[in-house]
């Protein structure tokens, strides 16, 4: 079981999670489980249609908004942005480290017009650190 990191009311960010982990996430109140992790990214990792079926059998909404290593790309923010909206409730999202969730976040969450200070300030009380994006995050929310 893996321990999530809450980053605001509305978010969670979590290394790879398992199938049991879905309930947990339940438990939470989390309406939406968003995986950014590409399969076969590792071997043995849980695959994204196993998280998928589980988090539907629970009741809970799933999108894949895979990330790879390379970077953020202007489809994988705007998915991001569309997944907050959408979700109705708390969000749990995962990675290999939970990384790459939460800077997708802090880019989504820029784009939406939230102050970056407020976002890096969420992101560090989960134990993640923003700096490598700040300047991507200063222009997300300078361009609303």
């Amino acid at each position: 079981m893996n321990e999530f990191r809450r980053i605001n009311d509305e978010f969670l960010a979590s290394p790879q999670i398992g199938v049991d982990d879905v309930a947990k996430a339940k438990a939470l109140g989390v309406t939406m489980i968003v995986n950014n992790r590409p399969d076969d990214e590792e071997p043995g990792q849980v695959y994204g249609a196993e998280i998928a079926a589980a988090a539907e059998a629970a009741g809970m909404a799933y999108r894949a908004i895979p990330v790879t290593h390379a970077g953020f790309g202007q489809g994988q923010v705007d998915a991001m942005v569309d997944a907050l909206e959408a979700a109705g409730g708390p969000i749990l999202a995962y990675c290999r480290s939970g990384t790459r969730s939460t800077l997708l976040w802090a880019l989504a969450r820029a784009k939406q017009g939230a102050n970056p200070s407020v976002i890096a300030s969420q992101a560090a009380s989960g134990g993640y650190d923003v700096s490598p994006i700040r300047q991507m995050i200063e222009m997300l929310s300078a361009g609303r």
